[in-house]
């Protein structure tokens, strides 16, 4: 686990700062009144309802690229290690949870509470601020999954394109030599 947050560090931190700073946006509006919160739900429905709409058309066509990237990593000549196949699962399980959940909130946000009568106004300023939270939150898990999808292009260019070595790259000679660096290190243990 903490390999792979060295690894996608730039990636969740991409994500962390991008919802960091729409949280920022929030916490600037400071306490706002109820009838304030209908009024601003009244007007930001529309972008937040597009913004879902566009999240999950964008998660759609990622998990496309996702299968392009599989089978240009399958259709080299290099061997790749099982380390990038599970990078891309990972991007891919990432994903998934970005589509589902922008999904699901779509179909919140169309909800017509708004017109609704029997929804009491004190209730407007929480679901005013849960939908800023769930929007920064959505934000974030897009950048982070667009960074990660980034990384492992990189990686791929690095190996096939630019035809050097990388961490991804299976090599005899270099598992070789880190079976031998984990037997030294058992037989170290086993004598303490």
């Amino acid at each position: 686990m903490i390999r792979y947050i060295k690894y996608n560090g730039n990636a969740i931190s991409g994500g962390f700062i991008v919802a960091l700073f729409t949280a920022l946006g929030v916490i600037l509006l400071g306490n706002i009144s109820d009838y304030e919160a209908r009024g601003l739900l009244e007007v930001s429905l529309e972008g937040l309802i597009r913004l879902c709409n566009t999240i999950i058309f964008s998660s759609g066509t990622i998990l496309t690229l996702l299968l392009t990237l599989l089978s240009v990593s399958f259709g080299t000549n290099k061997s790749l290690k099982e380390r990038h196949y599970l990078q891309v699962l990972k991007i891919a399980k990432f994903d998934v949870i970005l589509f589902v959940s922008a999904l699901i909130f779509y179909q919140l946000f169309n909800f017509p509470i708004l017109e609704s009568d029997n929804v009491p106004i004190h209730w407007f300023s929480s679901i005013y601020w849960a939908t800023l939270i769930v929007t920064s939150l959505l934000s974030g898990l897009m950048i982070t999954v667009i960074l990660m999808l980034y990384n492992a292009v990189k990686g791929l260019i690095t190996i096939i394109g630019l035809n050097k070595d990388h961490h991804l790259l299976y090599s005899e000679k270099l598992e070789e030599e880190i079976e031998e660096e984990v037997e030294e290190q058992l037989k170290d243990k086993s004598k303490e």
